[in-house]
């Protein structure tokens, strides 16, 4: 589920065969809030309260806030820490079998005891159901078989070493369900949700999501506020940014205009909007520009260059994102260890026709190239149609293409890159846990491609083992360097930018910038109202 700060991932590793991870914080049980509740306004979509299918930025934010996991990142770190957990550790040289041993007196937020047998659940429900739109196959794929010797131990026999997988329990989708509220084989689509997290979910429909603090929760989290309400605008960005400034919500997450963060910001510094600020917060979000492999058109390889040539993504950055982006020359981001930049050195930062021309010619392609750049409107950011248009002015610019633009609502998008239908369409991607594992495995795994764009590279898939293996992830630099060098090689995917993390609030919140960092986790918790 997550751009600016430098930051280096240490995922647990076999190294913690000797000596399992100690918990840290305070399990005391006082949990019960402090402060005054908060109102929140967010345009992205809570897609499900059911952490089986729930695989988006809107839906992990409830999860993260609701749920438990085993480890969780604790503010401004991206190690993760014991959280229901009291210790975890390989314990193995191979890192294929995985320990924790559960903190004491957990309970759901309904009374109910959380045991070993809620986590094994928890995942095996997950990854049973195996939803299309859930974290069973990206996530979860390396579990072999799940024990539970007693009822605060668990242990995960994995199918391969896998050092990523302590950050990989440590995300929603690691979230621990009750064993009595869920269907073992089905979704649950009541709106409703059970976990031991910081808050409860109080009530949930199409305006709005409730969360009150749950006094049942021990764990390492304070909260700092009695409760949090979460208004959904759906997209509706005007909206949102008006509900701010008329004061209706003390806070905009996820969903303004990028204009309007660029007018906010500007009228904060010069006083001019003393009553609203604007914070920004690292992140390692990502868009790409995807091509269908087997497409006629952007199958080739020669398109697919002049199309690197072509796109400027510095202007995109300028005038389509008001520098509320970065621009982004490889899959794995800034700020995550291993990245380098190799569509830049290849392909270089502003438009060169020459070379998109000669690249063209090389294949025996003479005429306007044509295609259809496919978008939809909200999923991957407000801004994907806009900056697609910029991107079709671009090429078209250059006299060797002749492309259009097409948006349509997200079932029908998703739908039509799965079928095959698109050549060229866009694809967001919050990191799941931040390390360069989680920007490459997804999308050119053997066990999965989330591009859904049929682009199969032998070299890749035969690193990505045993980059997941490495105890060390610096160790794991050389590997990371050849795969992102391969990508650009072959191009089945134009990274266009990496983007920033904002909030915008009123001058009374304080604590955003507790919320705002690599691990992508938005912490209800740590926001408080003056």
């Amino acid at each position: 589920m997550r751009k600016r700060d430098q930051w280096l991932a240490a995922p647990l590793g076999a190294g913690l065969a000797a000596a399992l991870l100690s918990g840290c914080g305070s399990e005391d049980g006082k949990a019960g809030g402090t402060g005054e509740s908060v109102v929140m306004g967010m345009s992205d979509e809570v897609v499900t309260t059911d952490p089986a299918s729930g695989y988006d930025p809107g839906s992990w934010v409830l999860f993260n806030n609701v749920f438990q996991s085993l480890l969780s990142f604790p503010k401004g770190s991206t190690q993760p820490q014991p959280e229901a957990a009291r210790k975890c550790g390989f314990t193995d040289n191979s890192s294929t079998v995985y320990q924790c041993t559960l903190a004491d007196g957990l309970k759901f937020s309904n009374g109910h005891d959380l045991t070993s047998e809620d986590v094994a659940f928890s995942f095996r429900r997950t990854i049973k159901i195996n939803d299309k739109n859930g974290p069973a196959a990206s996530m979860l794929s390396t579990i072999k078989g799940i024990r539970t010797p007693d009822a605060k131990t668990v242990v995960f026999q994995l199918k391969r070493p896998d050092a990523t997988f302590p950050s990989k329990i440590a995300s929603g989708a690691g979230s621990i369900v009750d064993h009595r509220e869920y269907p073992m084989d089905k979704l649950r689509t009541d709106g409703k949700a059970i976990g031991s997290g910081v808050y409860k979910l109080d009530s949930f429909d199409k305006e709005q999501a409730v969360f009150k603090v749950n006094g049942s929760y021990k764990g390492p989290a304070k909260a700092q506020n009695s409760g949090v309400t979460m208004k959904l605008f759906h997209g509706d960005q005007a909206s949102l940014k008006k509900a701010l400034q008329k004061g209706d919500i003390d806070l905009a997450y996820r969903g303004l205009a990028m204009k309007d963060i660029a007018d906010l910001e500007a009228a904060s510094a010069s006083g001019k909007q003393k009553s609203i600020k604007v914070v920004e917060g690292s992140s390692a979000e990502v868009q790409h520009l995807v091509f269908n492999t087997k497409d006629p058109v952007a199958g080739k390889l020669a398109v697919r260059k002049a199309i690197a040539y072509l796109v400027d993504r510095s202007a995109l950055v300028r005038d389509v994102y008001k520098r509320t982006a970065e621009p982004l020359y490889s899959v794995v981001p800034a700020g995550i260890t291993s990245h380098r930049t190799p569509f830049f050195d290849l392909y270089g930062d502003h438009p060169q026709r020459d070379r998109a021309a000669a690249a063209l010619s090389s294949a025996g392609i003479h005429d306007k190239v044509k295609f259809t750049l496919w978008a939809t409107p909200i999923r991957y950011g407000p801004g994907t149609v806009p900056e697609f248009n910029q991107i079709a002015k671009q090429l078209n610019a250059s006299g060797l293409f002749d492309v259009d633009v097409q948006s349509v609502p997200l079932p029908e998008y998703e739908k039509g890159i799965e079928e095959g239908k698109y050549a060229v369409y866009a694809k967001g991607w919050v990191p799941d846990f931040p390390d360069p594992d989680n920007f490459t495995a997804p999308f050119f795994g053997s066990d999965n491609n989330e591009l859904h764009n049929s682009y199969e590279s032998k070299e890749i898939a035969s690193r990505l083992p045993a980059t997941a293996a490495e105890a060390s992830r610096a160790a794991t630099a050389a590997d990371f360097t050849k795969i992102q060098s391969a990508v650009a090689q072959d191009i089945p995917v134009l990274p266009l930018w990496q983007g920033k993390q904002y909030a915008v609030a009123a001058d009374k919140i304080n604590g955003l910038q507790w919320t705002l960092d690599a691990s992508t986790v938005f912490r209800f918790w740590e926001i408080s109202k003056a």
